[in-house]
């Protein structure tokens, strides 16, 4: 068994921690700047490299068994930056590109909230947790909830993205 910190995370669990946290702070902060996370800036490809990085080293935690619905995650995380950038690099998805390319990327957040309200709230406060693991129906409400937000920001983002498009 690897050895862990006071919360019970590896040396990987770290890690991925971190590059998650890095990821969180830049896409919240793209998003609220500019409405939008774009591989064209700076800080947009700080975000994807960090999520892929985040998306990648998930692969390596089995914290709760095997294979499970975070890997899962992980997998469709990495298949949505794939469609994401196959729309934004190429006119594969001809006139609709754009907006998959927005709502893609901005999925690519969501996939961070879930688990990291997971995570946070099911480790912390140390040795009291708010909740006692990851199967509460208060987490599946609170997931359900930034389902909702996700579909209403990318309606927002497809809404202003139309405005800017001539016809």
């Amino acid at each position: 068994m690897a050895p862990t910190n006071s919360l019970g995370l590896t040396t990987l669990g770290t890690g991925h921690t971190a590059f998650s946290l890095v990821a969180l702070a830049v896409g919240l902060y793209l998003l609220l700047r500019y409405k939008e996370i774009s591989p064209r800036t700076l800080a947009g490809k700080v975000y994807i490299i960090t999520t892929l990085v985040t998306a990648l080293s998930g692969f390596g935690i089995f914290q709760h068994g095997g294979f499970g619905k975070p890997h899962v995650l992980g997998v469709l995380t990495v298949l949505v930056i794939g469609i994401a950038l196959v729309a934004g690099y190429t006119s594969f998805y001809g006139r609709w590109s754009r907006y998959v390319e927005t709502v893609s990327y901005s999925a690519t957040f969501l996939f961070h909230l879930i688990p990291g309200v997971t995570e946070t709230t099911t480790r912390l406060p140390a040795g009291k947790p708010i909740f006692a693991n990851a199967d509460v129906d208060e987490l599946k409400v609170i997931a359900g909830g930034l389902f909702v937000l996700y579909l209403v920001c990318a309606a927002l983002q497809v809404r202003a993205l139309r405005k800017l498009s001539p016809g």
